[in-house]
């Protein structure tokens, strides 16, 4: 049995707490938040003890941390934990900064911590038959992938001003994934942004309509349509075209049906966001996770994994900026 404490009681730490107790071999013993109820009511509802980040630290009973604190405090607690011996998983990113995170990852190798990035939609049992298919051959060589991600509505302002904008929040989610389904790493990064939803995103730095185009070094191309506006539900697809045939992830619904009568065609409304959507993913995610520390595998998605996402963000946000591909080393 795997003690795991929970850093974060916010959306998405409640979103882990969920998957922690519905995942055999793990239990949620601490849970920390800086705000007080918020930890006293997931600690309540699944059999925790509220405690602060230094008990944590220094606890004998706790052997991972599951890290879902604000992004600016991600570095900070990895390298605590890592010196603490505790293993590690961390919501992406670890940073904003690429330089801020290549110290962590430091600290994190010197310490020899195991560490694993949160990219939960490489556990999306969807995505991962994709994969799954690619990898035995299905289509032949990968050429072209198509990634559409859109939000059903924009955030609240508040957060877009702390998130680091659309590509190292939202896009980077499917920079991973893109890295992941063309199985090389990317040599150029062209992107256009614009504010189209509510112009008043621009006045705070980000935008809220983007797609990017990666080229890798053998010529491979990833497109990705990005949106914070999605009026029929949350827009997640995958297409991926190979040189023996194409395979294809459509959204997903609370049930597969189409109903046929005199009013036409009806299929039921998409999952709403992320929480429902992905529900599977997390939970899977997090047995991954598990299995790593107990089998001393590789930890997949790893810190590099997280550093090299964050390098296609800060490339595509020059990209726009300059009105020109970005080339990668």
């Amino acid at each position: 049995m795997t003690h795991i404490a929970l850093l974060g009681c916010g959306r998405i730490g409640q979103v882990h707490a969920r998957a922690i107790a519905r995942t055999p071999g793990a239990r949620l013993v601490a849970v920390a938040d800086a705000m007080a109820p918020a930890a006293e009511a997931i600690a309540r509802q699944y059999g925790a003890e509220p405690r602060s980040i230094e008990a944590i630290e220094t606890a004998g009973d706790i052997d991972a941390v599951v890290i879902c604190t604000p992004t600016d405090t991600h570095a900070e607690l990895i390298e605590r934990f890592a010196r603490a011996g505790k293993a590690i998983f961390c919501e992406k990113p670890v940073d904003l900064s690429q330089a801020r995170v290549r110290a962590c990852l430091d600290v994190v190798q010197e310490t020899g911590a195991r560490l694993m990035i949160g990219f939960n939609r490489r556990f999306d049992p969807h995505f991962m038959a994709l994969k799954a298919a690619i990898d035995a051959g299905k289509i032949g060589a990968v050429e072209q992938v198509t990634i559409t991600s859109r939000d059903p509505g924009l955030p609240p302002a508040a957060y877009i001003k702390v998130s680091g904008g659309i590509f190292r929040d939202m896009t980077i989610h499917d920079f991973d994934m893109a890295r992941h389904l063309l199985g090389e790493e990317i040599a150029s990064v062209y992107a256009t942004a614009t504010a189209l939803v509510d112009p008043s995103i621009r006045d705070l730095g980000d935008y809220d309509t983007a797609t990017v185009v990666l080229t890798t070094a053998s010529g491979r191309q990833a497109t990705i349509l990005n949106s914070r506006r999605a009026s029929y539900g949350y827009d997640q697809r995958v297409e991926v075209h190979g040189s023996l045939g194409m395979i294809t992830v459509k959204n997903q619904r609370a049930a597969d049906i189409e109903l046929a009568t005199t009013a036409g065609f009806q299929k039921p409304p998409l999952l709403d966001f992320f929480m429902t959507r992905y529900g599977a993913a997390y939970e899977a995610e997090l047995g991954a996770f598990l299995d790593a520390l107990r089998e001393g595998g590789a930890m997949s998605p790893s810190g590099e994994d997280g550093l090299a996402a964050l390098e296609l963000a800060e490339a595509a946000l020059a990209s726009v900026e300059t009105g020109a591909a970005v080339r990668l080393a």
